[in-house]
């Protein structure tokens, strides 16, 4: 297409004067819910071609990580609940410590902890093992099929969203300093156009990435485990002083899991055990569980409502990690006893809590459902903003820095060791009912994701909002001590009355660090409703 650069209109694709106002979305024979346009039509696509919801999802995978590779990747890890036929399956596709890095290497090298980027922080990837598992475990396609609209955006392009164009831009600022550094080079040959971040509008191709992705849709991801891909994977981290080896990848396996839960309400909310941090949205819960929340626009409420997520988070930063390794269980943290001890310790005052004692990460989350009632919860990302920002030669294979969430605590849980999982920020969501699985929700970004979670669900069950409504509204982040980021939109009594509260409130204005979620939930009519936020360029896509 021939460009005018001289003639087009002239504005700032993300400035509005006046909001846009979003309404939930119908559909009956299917639904897919993502943060990029291209990768929900990716979904639908696949469900009209004849797939089911898990097809969809792992189309709307793949095509992630073409059209928000700052997010996602190849060398990514994935969790999902699925539901198929009615019941709630979880896989978790997170990787692995290599088994050749221990804490004492690093500790004599002089490492405080892990560092964000290079070789270091890269673990397992295990976003194409998932992409295979669920294919054949409740897919009616085979992976090529389902990763074909991916490969096909990868070889022709896309024209980059404005969200996106401005993350895009904003996390390649991250590895300004690395610039010149030979093992980020790939990053900004590949990733960005003539050194810079794609504008809005502006079309990029991913020609190697497309051969990529064909060689694991062919080989159903062998070859990223334990063929052509691996090599050239170790091969290039060797080179670099790096620890990944041949075996880590060939051992490598997804697990699945059975999703944990609590009543909340009348409503059961599913999360995926560690070493995901779900459990901490189900500590707070329970905690909440001991209090009315009657207004949502009350500084009461969101006192509240921070005070819970603080002593949730306590619990989570000293207890989970690599399950092999916890010493508590989460149906000990999930008492409901312990819940109401915890709950004492909130009045009307900001704490900094300590952890109980129960024995005495960007992302991209997106959902999927189709006419035969499965769904699928889903959620993919390798962590920092293009992750340890290591891009595999030849085959845009960008690897994760999920390591940077291990510690170099020997006494915690959650220290770095051999063949170890990392405390993982990602986690996807489920709401069900008397037994009947209602549907799919998810926040995607790091440590605010559980944050996202609770607020969404206080928003549809105690303040009874419509989904859009539940994304929507303003959001707060808890960050450490009495520090609290709350979003702007917030009302301005509310904030002096939770700073004579006690907080620390940060108003923020750019809403990009307070998640980008999605919903899909069934209707009383045999269809669905879903919603997307204004926080991204999410679609939800509809038939």
């Amino acid at each position: 297409m021939e460009t005018h650069t001289n003639h087009y209109l002239k504005f700032d694709p993300l400035e509005y004067a006046y909001p846009s106002r979003r309404y939930a979305t119908y559909g009956y024979k299917g639904m897919v819910a993502a943060s990029a346009p291209t990768a929900a039509e990716a979904g639908m696509r696949i469900l009209e071609e004849g797939g089911n919801a898990i097809d969809a999802a792992v189309a709307s995978a793949a095509s992630l990580t073409v059209v928000e590779p700052l997010a996602t990747s190849i060398g990514s890890d994935a969790f999902a609940i699925v539901c198929f036929k009615g019941k709630l399956y979880g896989i978790n596709a997170s990787g692995r410590c290599p088994y050749s890095l221990t804490y004492d290497i690093l500790h004599r090298q002089g490492y405080k902890h892990i560092p964000l980027h290079g070789v270091i922080p890269i673990t397992v990837p295990g976003a194409p093992g998932a992409w295979a598992e669920l294919s054949k475990r409740f897919g009616n396609n085979n992976l090529l099929k389902n990763l074909t609209p991916a490969i096909e955006l990868a070889e022709n392009g896309y024209a980059v969203s404005s969200k996106i164009s401005y993350l895009w831009n904003r996390a390649l600022n991250l590895f300004q300093s690395e610039k010149y550094d030979p093992l980020f080079r790939e990053l900004f040959n590949i990733y960005t156009i003539n050194g810079n971040a794609p504008n809005p509008g502006q079309v990029i191709r991913f020609p190697e990435l497309a051969v990529t992705l064909s060689e694991i849709g062919a080989t159903n991801a062998e070859s990223f485990y334990s063929g052509n891909l691996t090599e050239r994977i170790v091969d290039f981290i060797r080179n670099n002083q790096g620890f990944l080896k041949a075996s880590d990848l060939e051992t490598y396996t997804c697990e699945w899991v059975e999703p944990i839960s609590t009543d909340y309400r009348g409503y059961t909310i599913y999360e995926l055990p560690p070493n995901g941090h779900g459990l901490v949205v189900l500590l707070a819960l329970n905690i909440l569980e001991n209090f009315d929340l009657i207004n949502k626009e009350s500084a009461e409420s969101y006192h509240i409502l921070i005070e819970a997520m603080k002593l949730a988070y306590e619990d989570g930063f000293k207890y989970i990690g690599d399950p092999d390794f916890m010493n508590v269980t989460p149906e000990q943290l999930l008492s409901k006893d312990y819940a109401n001890s915890r709950s004492k310790l909130i009045d009307n005052t900001a704490k900094t809590h300590l952890p109980g004692n129960p024995k005495g990460s960007d992302t991209v989350y997106f959902c999927t459902a189709d006419a035969e009632g499965n769904m699928v919860s889903m959620i993919q990302s390798h962590y920092q903003n293009f992750g340890s920002g290591v891009v595999i030669p030849g085959t845009g294979i960008l690897m994760q820095d999920r390591g940077t969430n291990f510690n170099l605590n020997p006494y915690s849980v959650n220290c770095l060791g051999p063949g170890k999982r990392p405390y993982h920020t990602i986690i996807p969501g489920f709401l069900g009912q008397d037994g009947v699985p209602i549907g799919p929700f998810g926040v995607m970004g790091g440590f605010m994701q559980p944050q996202g979670h609770l607020q969404i669900l206080t928003n549809l069950i105690d303040f009874h909002m419509n989904p859009q409504e539940a994304l929507d509204a303003p959001r707060f982040q808890y960050i450490a001590g009495k520090t609290v980021e709350i979003e702007s939109e917030v009302p301005e009594e509310i904030l002096q009355q939770l700073k004579a509260m006690g907080h620390d409130i940060t108003i923020k204005n750019d809403p990009s660090d307070f998640g980008r979620g999605q919903i899909i939930f069934r209707t009383p009519y045999e269809s669905y409703i879903g919603a997307t936020e204004p926080r991204t360029d999410g679609t939800i896509a509809t038939w």
